[in-house]
């Protein structure tokens, strides 16, 4: 590989590899510092920052059962789900568009009011019984207030490092299935207790005082605009990618992936109170199985990818998560049940950070590398929003034909969906080594 290439792999891959990744990579090459503990009280900041942005995105699943069987029990699955997946779409779509003002200086406005608009969406759903109050509360106020926070939630932190780059951001996208666990055992423990309305506040006020305590460590010492930003803004859209296949390949692998990568997170609490007759609280102990095991997942292909490459780590866990939706139709015991949500969640986990990695690669030239990954970033929104709708809407098919809940259309959607994106994976692998000189980085 030649230098430059090498260098945009390196600038990325460092930064981005190991956790949920900011839509588009920083623009600029601005002045790296070398940890300390200014930079490891960012880490902790952002940490918090990721434990509400993507915590509170992983813990829909419990808020999909509760929904389904209790509180919109008159709407079906698909309708639900679209709550979760509204929000997760503006997430990443935001963070797109918002890349522009972080590249201006303005990550600061952008955290405030990211914050602001979030817990304020939370405290407006705890008002909400109706099925369009809570899409416009939990479904778009939340996900357009996560797409500012997205970026600069990440981004600061890898500015601060240089030697333990990896780590840091390691620690930091850490905080996301974290807050997934903590905002599941928070609805788990209080919505008998409390009732929703009062359950929804609780949230928000942690959700505040943990920004209250972020915001002070992640912004301590970013008072140079020029450590932080480029000052230029980026172009969010590079029409020569639409003639280049590997962007292609790339893209339509992510999609795949995410098309049904969420599906058992969002019903996998329900499944288990339907299907299996477990307990409420049973079922979304589920939930923490899956981000628990993720945390472990995140880590240790972090390390596996530092050592091998990428390539073959994706694929593997591409393909087993698929492998693993096709085996929950045969889960019919709490164990299996168990066994199902700690591999699902393992293996699963590792296919948010390796895929920036490859992307430097894909496309060598860094004067379009933001640009190009914003846009696959963007696909894969699209299979993100789609999904889980689709496969509820299989979900109320088959259960209307058989009588009762009937799973298996969701589960095999899931299941190949995500096989086919990983054979995709082996496909971008053989079009990168033939047409880009790798050699053992991927």
């Amino acid at each position: 590989m030649d230098d430059a290439k090498l260098e945009a792999f390196e600038s990325v891959s460092t930064t981005e590899a190991i956790g949920d990744v900011p839509p588009t990579p920083v623009t600029a090459a601005a002045p790296l510092q070398d940890g300390g503990s200014r930079a490891w009280l960012q880490v902790v900041g952002s940490f918090l920052v990721f434990v509400n942005l993507w915590g509170f995105t992983f813990a829909f699943g419990s808020f999909q059962s509760y929904y389904q069987l209790d509180y919109l029990s008159s709407r079906n699955a698909s309708d639900i789900s679209w709550i979760g997946t509204v929000s997760t779409f503006l997430l990443i779509v935001g963070g797109v568009f918002s890349g522009p003002l972080f590249d201006l200086g303005h990550f600061k406005a952008m955290l405030l009011t990211g914050a602001c608009v979030e817990t304020l969406g939370l405290f407006l759903l705890s008002l909400c019984s109706e099925y369009y109050q809570i899409m416009l509360t939990q479904g778009v106020l939340v996900g357009l207030a996560n797409g500012l926070l997205y970026l600069p939630g990440l981004a600061l932190v890898g500015r601060s490092f240089k030697r333990h780059r990896s780590i840091a951001m390691a620690i930091t996208t850490c905080g996301a299935p974290v807050g997934g666990i903590i905002y599941t055992l928070m609805f788990e423990s209080l919505i008998d207790k409390l009732g929703f309305a009062w359950t929804i506040r609780a949230m928000a006020f942690f959700m505040l005082g943990s920004y209250l305590v972020a915001f002070p460590l992640l912004l301590w010492g970013a008072r140079n605009i020029g450590d932080l930003a480029s000052g230029q803004a980026r172009k969010l859209f590079d029409p020569t990618a639409l003639k280049d296949i590997l962007f292609w390949s790339y893209s339509l692998s992510n999609f795949f992936l995410f098309f049904g990568y969420m599906v058992p997170f969002i019903y996998i609490a329900a499944y288990g109170q339907t299907q299996l007759g477990l307990s409420q609280n049973t079922s979304l102990n589920m939930i923490v199985v899956a981000q628990a095991a993720s945390v472990v997942g995140r880590l240790l292909v972090g390390y596996t990818a530092a050592r091998i490459g990428v390539m073959i780590p994706w694929i593997t866990c591409g393909l087993s998560s698929g492998i693993f939706c096709i085996a929950w139709i045969g889960v019919k015991s709490e164990a299996s049940f168990i066994a199902f949500a700690a591999l699902y969640g393992c293996f699963s986990g590792a296919l948010i950070p390796l895929p920036p990695s490859v992307f430097p690669i894909v496309c060598p030239d860094p004067k379009v590398l933001g640009a190009r990954l914003g846009m696959a970033q963007g696909i894969g929104s699209v299979a993100s929003l789609i999904g889980s709708p689709i496969a509820g809407a299989l979900l109320e098919v088959r259960s209307a034909g058989s009588g009762g809940n009937d799973y298996l259309g969701l589960q095999l959607f899931s299941g190949l969906v995500m096989i086919l994106g990983g054979c995709q994976l082996m496909l971008l692998w053989m079009l990168l080594v033939k047409k880009r000189d790798v050699g053992k980085l991927i």
